[in-house]
């Protein structure tokens, strides 16, 4: 069964046109790497995917199990099962992140979680993840160092247990021991949860030789030009994209069109729940 199905999706950024008409399907299960070069519009259909409001939808659906996201606000979106680790994660001042956590989590849930539970799972996510003791205890992002900020995102996915993740260049910012950590975090929420599916964005085969996508594709000028499994993933690392725009009678779109930071909350919390 189709998780996420994608037909014809055109989104716009401040008035210029960043996907053409792009079409995707991940099914249950599946690891999906979407790679391309800066500036064609992988970050841009995450974030149109999760409903960020400056990523207008001009045409096409995004199914997630049979249901128009499109038509869904964002929390709601949260509550479905969506979730995106975000490339730029925000800092915000006096808010906890177990006090944000629990928000979320409840948001969520048609009961409260019991803060027994909520303490013995993060302070087990912590651990995996090997942050600092005091983490559930400081500001949201504040004062985080990149690597940190990205090992957090991770801890919130596992944490909500969505059942399809987006992790945008999750492994920017990374160390090798803290891409293995982070990797190896990934990959035993995946091995526990046969209902989780995943869309990663990395430009580095490295992480991908850590996840191990089971389908790969190359996203140019607002569309999926080329799919294949985790060998196309190797053979972008190693040639990069010429030999791409060679075989598909392709020009290289030269200009970083795509926006940077950019950053919704609504990610993965329901907005209501941090007032």
């Amino acid at each position: 069964m189709s998780v996420i199905k994608i037909k014809n999706l055109h989104v716009e950024v401040e008035g210029k046109e960043i996907l053409k008409g792009l079409d995707l399907e991940i099914n249950d299960h599946e690891i999906h790497a979407l790679m391309g070069p800066n500036g064609n519009g992988k970050s841009t259909l995450l974030q149109a995917i999760m409903g960020n409001p400056k990523y207008k939808v001009t045409e096409g659906q995004v199914l997630f199990n049979g249901e128009d996201l499109l038509e869904k606000p964002v929390d709601e979106r949260s509550k479905a099962g969506v979730f995106l680790a975000m490339q730029y994660p925000q800092e915000v001042s006096g808010v906890t992140n177990s006090d944000f956590l629990r928000a979320c989590l409840n948001a969520k849930s048609e009961e409260k979680v019991s803060l027994f539970k909520f303490i013995k799972e993060i302070n087990k996510n912590i651990e995996k993840l090997e942050m600092k003791e005091d983490l559930a205890h400081r500001y949201l992002n504040e004062g985080f160092s990149g690597g940190e900020k990205k090992r957090n995102e991770i801890l919130q996915m596992r944490m909500l247990k969505p059942s399809f993740a987006m992790l945008d260049e999750i492994d920017s910012g990374l160390d090798v021991d803290a891409i293995n950590v982070v990797g190896k975090a990934i990959n035993d929420m995946y091995a526990e949860d046969d209902s989780l599916s995943l869309l990663v964005v990395s430009h580095y085969e490295r992480f991908y030789s850590i996840i191990k996508p089971t389908h790969a594709h190359v996203l140019i000028n607002g569309k999926i030009v080329k799919s294949g499994d985790s060998d196309l993933a190797i053979k972008v690392d190693t040639e990069g994209y010429d030999w791409l725009y060679e075989e598909l009678n392709i020009s290289p779109q030269m200009s970083n069109t795509e926006p940077k930071k950019v950053q919704s909350l609504g990610a993965c919390a329901h907005n209501t729940g941090l007032k």
